[in-house]
């Protein structure tokens, strides 16, 4: 599946399709933005909203999406330091690769 748009709608429904458990969270946090926006009058916290297309962009490749949730289950788990900052620094490769998909830069927006 191609990279949606980034739009609130084009990301609900990719991720109705990639991943449909996510959108209670999707809707909920749309919800408080549109609010904020609208209280603001600013787009400001609808551009916050790029943490969706990051999640999209990793969904969109089932198997980056598998390893990234073993990653985040071992993370979970792991009591050793120095797996530890191995799971990180994969999961941040993930990260980087899907934010350069979704056309953010990493840090921007995808938090």
């Amino acid at each position: 599946m191609p990279q949606p748009a980034s739009t609130p709608e084009g990301l609900r429904s990719a991720l109705a399709l990639l991943a449909p458990e996510t959108l209670p969270t999707f809707d909920s946090e749309r919800a408080v933005a549109l609010q904020q926006a609208r209280g603001q009058v600013s787009a400001a916290p609808m551009r916050r909203f790029g943490q969706w297309a990051v999640c999209a962009a990793v969904e969109c490749h089932p198997e980056r999406a598998a390893r990234l949730h073993e990653l985040e289950a071992r993370a979970a788990q792991t009591t050793d330091l120095s797996e530890a900052r191995a799971i990180a620094a994969e999961i941040g490769r993930i990260i980087d690769t899907a934010c350069a998909e979704a056309g953010i830069e990493p840090g921007q927006g995808a938090t």
